[in-house]
């Protein structure tokens, strides 16, 4: 009797072994990126700061992890991973990341006038932010290479969950290794670069881990005969012209327009929160950290419901209009409660929260229905290009707003004037976002057949 021949990924623990050195590298990812997030406050009184930044040098920073994404890098890089392969792609922009990161920390602690350390940590930013998107990209590739036809969605989800852990570890523990001083008391850069520091010891585990992956996965190809690298039929292989063919998809664009003004009033909110919610509900800098990060636990907590809820029930643009219009009210809470009642942000927090689980939930799962699948491809890195330019301006402008307005350090009116004015920022792309929800759930009801609001199984 003739037995199959058992690779690497038939056994449940090397399966395993290789998602836990997957999402590490991710986890280090996301941590280093929101480092700051709790930490804006500081910014507002560069005085104080021997990194001398303020809040528009903060938000320009912010702005740099998108800024090669949306000149082309997801588009040519993601035909790079095609090409030559996950092991070898993904290994040069993990490699990039961690080089990224290592710039950004030497920025920040080498003592360079404050113009000199920002420009260097920008381009250290737009390394790192390039790097962790095709990081990211690859990361996803591998999982569904090694969970095919075993528990990928389970493994998807963990990944992601762990991946945003890393937000709420940063937002969490960024205050309290940067202990709050007296007033007047200066911040070194001894001080401030202790979360990229300890950001950058986790990207440098990511890494090793990351290399144990690819040994993993050159011994299961050898075992199989097969490659990373995709093999793409000539009628499947990408074309100029694909890109005009889903440019020209009008409910394309409502997905992508509500992807970029919906991430934007999160994702960007999340990195002005602390001085957006200290001033105008009267909490001190740990209850504003722990409502920040509230976020990404309850994205934990309720995306993988809502995916099966949006299998199981269908209504994707119902419910992408009930995640819009609930982080619209959220920002709408927070500029108009109650001034010094915390309450209302537990409120909004939590209605933040619930729509950012809900609303990707819908909207992902739906991009296959409009678009054939063999421009998927393409779909999925215009969609990014769109959310990155989106991404790349906002904290730039609310950082200039911030500095702009507070003229005076310490001023309570000027800093809660800044706060509100940044919040007509996000209020203005909720709505946005909440009419294009809107408009594709007419759209679907007037093309039935693209059967957008139909559960995954009847």
């Amino acid at each position: 009797m003739s037995t199959l021949k058992k690779t690497l990924r038939d056994s449940r623990w090397a399966r395993w072994l290789a998602l836990a050195c997957l999402v590490v590298p991710m986890f280090a990812s996301y941590f280093f990126d929101d480092m700051f997030s709790s930490l804006s406050e500081l910014f507002k009184n560069p005085e104080i700061l021997e990194l001398g930044w303020d809040m528009a040098d903060y938000g320009f920073y912010a702005s740099g992890y998108s800024f090669l994404c949306i000149w082309g890098g997801l588009i040519i890089c993601g035909a790079l991973l095609d090409k030559f392969g996950v092991r070898l792609v993904g290994s040069i922009f993990v490699g990039m990341m961690a080089g990224g990161a290592a710039l950004v920390t030497f920025a920040i602690s080498a003592g360079f006038a404050p113009e000199k350390s920002l420009t260097i940590a920008y381009i250290g930013c737009m390394l790192f932010g390039l790097g962790s998107e095709i990081a990211g990209v690859s990361v996803t590739r591998s999982i569904a290479k090694w969970f095919k036809g075993k528990n990928m969605a389970l493994a998807m989800g963990l990944q992601l969950a762990i991946a945003r852990f890393g937000t709420a570890t940063a937002i969490l523990i960024a205050p309290m290794i940067v202990t709050q001083k007296a007033s007047g008391e200066i911040y070194t850069l001894a001080d401030t670069n202790k979360p990229a520091l300890i950001g950058l010891a986790v990207i440098a585990i990511g890494v090793l881990l990351w290399a144990v992956f690819v040994a993993m996965d050159a011994r299961f190809d050898r075992q199989t005969g097969e490659t990373d690298k995709v093999e793409t039929a000539e009628e499947d292989k990408f074309k100029i012209s694909d890109i005009w063919k889903v440019l020209s998809n009008p409910r394309f664009l409502m997905i992508a327009v509500l992807c970029v003004t919906f991430y934007c009033c999160v994702i960007r909110f999340k990195k002005f929160g602390v001085s957006i919610l200290l001033p105008l509900f009267g909490v001190n800098l740990d209850i504003a950290t722990v409502l920040l990060a509230m976020i990404p636990f309850f994205t934990i907590l309720f995306t993988p419901l809502f995916g099966a809820l949006v299998d199981k029930v269908g209504k994707a643009t119902t419910w992408m209009i009930v995640g819009s219009g609930m982080v619209l009210i959220s920002h709408l809470i927070i500029t108009f409660a109650p001034q010094g009642v915390p309450g209302y942000a537990y409120v909004a927090i939590a209605l933040l929260g619930i729509g950012y689980s809900l609303v990707p939930s819908a909207m992902w799962p739906s991009v296959p229905k409009i678009i054939p699948e063999k421009n998927l491809g393409t779909a999925y890195s215009l969609i990014y290009w769109v959310q990155n330019l989106g991404m790349w301006a906002v904290p730039i402008y609310v950082g200039r707003i911030f500095t702009r307005t507070i003229t005076q350090a310490g001023n309570h009116v000027q800093e809660v004037q800044a706060a509100i004015y940044a919040e007509y920022i996000f209020i203005l792309l909720g709505v946005v976002a909440v009419a294009v929800a809107l408009m594709l759930y007419f759209s679907s009801k007037r093309n039935p057949l693209l059967k957008l609001d139909e559960p995954a199984q009847k």
